[in-house]
């Protein structure tokens, strides 16, 4: 029996980018730098990797050295697969003159053979240029829930922004019965990002039809989304309640970056559980918060420093919160120091927890010697560590 995937995904990441001015002179937009360490493509190829989707053809065009490279065999997305992975799919020469991508249906037409050689139930067609966390299986399982021919994934926009972008009109259950490009008078908010699920056997036939048409634009939204829904196709709206932000624009990428820092962040890139992978080496970007005050430090990838550092080496993933202060001293990775806890002049193991309104070692002065936690050890709230201790947590020792 001939193998075959549940789910592959066509990540169309060959835009310009011009709207980006000079960040995208010599580089493709999905490869433009985003939030300290990470790319711009990073975000949908961890989705990717994060939905246990395995098999991502990456689509480029437009100055795709630095992607390419970027991208190279998928391993730090877990994309290196024997059968899957990653794959970088340029526009191409075959023997119908066939060359530069015309359009984004015009791309994944190109690459049809790609497709078919996985066999998939389904297609997940992406951007590249977008900043958002979204688990595509629960938007797979939508689409298979509801019978749909293609699903859309939509926003929920201010009816009064509503016309700047494409709406889909739905029904009590979330088919959509209507699709305007901008209406200047809209029947609902929900707007389409550009995320789509199809039926492969539905997505092959539109696309092949959509060639032949000579007066297409050979595009998703202006061309085959509306004939499947002309056509009675069945396709059904799947309303996203996450943060999304398309960076196209100098302003868009701004403030994408703005919403990683702040009191209370609107995105949030530490989440464990829906790790952001990149080549980058390194943890996520270190983040000091309005409330800290940093001093003669050095502050690793990772750090989340909310309270005082003064004269002191802060290991990456290291936490400090509110209140909290380490002075003169070392804290080794992923460690954290809890609000008012104090740490002064001491060495600080890895994934040590200080707990808040600790106090660990004493100030730096004739006399005084160096604390040391040992690895994995929690000091308790309110414990007093007298400089010179050596604890050692998986020993008991002092």
């Amino acid at each position: 029996m001939r193998k075959h995937k549940k789910c592959i995904a066509m990540l169309l990441a060959g835009g310009q980018g011009s709207r980006l001015l000079a960040l995208t002179t010599k580089v493709a937009k999905p490869a433009v730098s985003f939030g300290g360490k990470y790319r711009i493509i990073d975000f949908t190829l961890s989705n990717c990797t994060n939905s246990n989707i395995d098999t991502v053809g990456v689509l480029t065009q437009y100055q795709p050295l630095i992607l390419n490279e970027y991208i190279g065999n998928g391993q730090p997305w877990d994309l290196d697969r024997s059968y899957g992975g990653v794959h970088i799919l340029p526009p191409y020469q075959a023997k119908d003159k066939m060359d530069w991508y015309r359009g984004t249906a015009n791309a994944i037409y190109q690459n049809i053979d790609f497709i078919k050689n996985y066999n998939p139930d389904h297609v997940l067609v992406l951007s590249g240029d977008h900043i958002y966390k979204m688990d595509y299986n629960d938007m797979l399982e939508y689409h298979i829930e509801k019978g749909a021919d293609c699903t859309i994934a939509t926003l929920t926009v201010p009816l009064s922004d509503a016309s700047r972008f494409g709406i889909m009109n739905v029904d009590k259950d979330f088919i959509i019965t209507e699709f305007e490009e901008k209406p200047k008078q809209p029947k609902s908010n929900q707007a389409s990002m550009g995320i789509y699920i199809f039926k492969t056997d539905k997505l092959i036939e539109y696309l092949t039809r959509d060639e032949l048409d000579e007066n297409s634009a050979n595009d998703f939204g202006k061309n085959i989304i509306p004939n499947m829904l002309n056509e009675g196709n069945k396709m059904a709206a799947y309303p996203f309640k996450g943060y999304w932000k398309d960076v196209g624009t100098i302003a868009s990428l701004w403030d994408a970056n703005m919403d990683l820092i702040g009191e209370e962040p609107l995105f949030d890139v530490y989440d464990p559980f829906w790790k952001i992978h990149s080549r980058n080496v390194g943890a996520e970007p270190q983040y000091l918060a309005p409330t800290a005050k940093v001093s003669n430090s050095l502050i690793s990838g990772g750090a989340k420093i909310e309270g005082t550092v003064e004269n002191s080496v802060i290991g990456s993933n290291v936490v400090i919160k509110k209140g909290a202060k380490v002075i003169d001293s070392v804290i080794f990775n992923n460690a954290v120091i809890e609000n008012d806890a104090v740490v002064n002049y001491s060495i600080i193991d890895e994934s040590v927890v200080v707990k808040e309104a600790s106090h660990v070692g004493e100030a730096k002065g004739e006399g005084i010697g160096i604390t040391i936690i040992g690895r994995n050890t929690v000091v308790e709230s309110g414990s007093v560590i007298p400089h010179g201790q050596n604890i050692d947590s998986a020993k008991g020792d002092k």
